[in-house]
């Protein structure tokens, strides 16, 4: 822990150059991209500012001040201003609530169960189902020599297996080619609030800030009336015939506008990480021949001739779980975490910050630190093996946040993203085009853009 002296003062954080009187730093940064801008500016040191209209924003990008963020006795979540912004969609969800409110640990204690391996193992059937509908879809293109958007059909394959696994709710995301209006209401929602999280922080008229407000709540009164929707049919269906996370708030003391809240919530994180992760994976097996072959052996090894191996069968496969691990690793789909000091501290020696300063870690700098081995910004799954993690350091790895606010549904999106990369390795050759140079498309997560691939079944 750094030594906390009042009586010491500290030099000016750095920030980018170029700064324009009362504009600040937007030369600095593209606002379709906020995220890589700001990673790219890393460079400018452990700990560094940059400014907005006013708004000011400190971010942490050495490897070891992200790392001593995660001192839960010094540091705790912060609900940042684009998460703050969210609450418009999802209110006192488990992600958009602050540490204070009471529905936040009500709601983690009631829906805890859902992710229990007994509840797991039910998933693991309805996760092979949808499978099957990705592989029907793809079957189809492979048969008429056409490539997918990989990052398009992964939302689809996993918004499917939320909703049916939390809510039992089929949202048809195989019968058209349309995307679920879900996804419309919930992208466009998610990149709104991202702009009205910065234009509340700065000094800008708050007219600007109500434009900005009302095409996001048009979104979020549609996904409220989506989630309203599946909540009446449960009802009419008859509560005690289901065993899923909607039917544990239900017959919780949870109000109904926390249960859609929270439903929300997981209906968008429990498809919007995971299928950006799986996107990226995807994308470095197309590239790495060597790593596909050895994924293939092992999976031949575990699961055999079974078409829907068991669910024990899942965590054997410690490969494939590497490459997800080591894609993740490489490039998170959240890219960073708000942390606000619990008193008095000084953050890496120096930055002074009074309780409540709140810092955004940038977790793609941790991830590629030196001490993950030699040339960090490789993709090599091996990293994963168990002696490797032993013998590194504890805490350069956060892809699901830190502390008791990380990712509850983590076990979820694992063996989701395992099994389905394993049966997609299984069943195609991936053939992207050696062109293409990774683009990233930023909705709040991170995920390739226009990447495809042509698909060729194997035998």
């Amino acid at each position: 822990m750094t030594a906390v002296d009042h009586r010491r003062s500290y030099p000016a954080l750095p920030h980018p150059g170029r700064r324009v009187p009362v504009l600040g730093d937007v030369l600095a940064f593209s606002a379709d991209s906020p995220s890589q801008s700001t990673t790219e500016l890393a460079k400018l040191g452990a700990v560094f500012e940059f400014r907005f209209f006013g708004a000011r924003y400190v971010v942490a990008a050495g490897p070891e001040a992200v790392a001593e963020l995660s001192d839960e006795g010094r540091f705790c979540k912060h609900v940042g201003p684009d998460i703050e912004a969210l609450r418009l969609l999802g209110g006192d969800g488990l992600f958009t609530a602050y540490n204070d409110e009471p529905n936040w640990q009500k709601a983690h204690d009631v829906l805890m169960p859902a992710f229990s391996q007994q509840a797991m193992r039910r998933y693991h059937s309805i996760m092979f189902d949808v499978a099957d509908e990705l592989t029907d879809r793809w079957d189809d293109r492979a048969g008429r020599g056409e490539t997918v958007d990989v990052s398009v059909d992964a939302t689809r394959v996993t918004l499917e297996t939320i909703g049916r696994c939390a809510a039992g709710h089929p949202f048809g995301c195989f019968e058209s080619e349309a995307l679920h209006p879900f996804v419309e209401h919930m992208v466009a929602g998610l990149k709104g609030s991202d702009r009205v999280g910065v234009l509340r922080q700065t000094f800008l008229p708050r007219f600007f800030v109500r434009r900005a407000e009302r095409p996001v709540r048009h979104h979020a009164a549609q996904l409220h009336a989506i989630a309203d929707e599946i909540i009446a049919a449960r009802l009419r269906d008859g509560l005690g015939r289901h065993d899923d996370l909607l039917e544990l708030m239900l017959v919780s003391d949870l109000d109904r506008a926390n249960i859609r809240y929270q439903l929300i919530n997981f209906l968008v994180a429990g498809h919007e990480t995971t299928s950006g992760a799986l996107s990226f994976a995807l994308y470095f097996l197309s590239r790495h021949p060597e790593v596909v072959a050895k994924a293939r052996a092992e999976i031949a090894e575990v699961w055999g001739d079974e078409q829907r191996p068991g669910f024990e069968h899942i965590a054997k496969l410690r490969y494939v779980r590497r490459i997800f691990d080591e894609a993740l690793r490489l490039q998170p789909t959240v890219p960073g975490y708000y942390r606000a000091a619990r008193e008095y501290t000084v953050l890496a020696g120096v930055h002074p910050m009074r309780k409540g300063d709140w810092v955004l870690a940038l977790i793609g700098t941790l991830h590629r630190d030196q001490r993950w081995g030699p040339d960090p910004d490789a993709f090599n799954p091996d990293r994963f093996a168990p002696e490797e993690v032993r013998a590194r350091p504890a805490g350069l790895y956060k892809p699901f946040g830190t502390g008791p606010r990380s990712c509850i549904g983590r076990q979820f999106a694992l063996h989701e993203a395992v099994l389905l990369l394993a049966v997609l390795l299984r069943r195609y050759d991936l053939v992207a085009d050696p062109d293409y140079e990774l683009q990233i498309a930023e909705r709040l997560t991170l995920m390739p853009r226009d990447f495809r691939l042509e698909l060729r079944r194997r035998p």
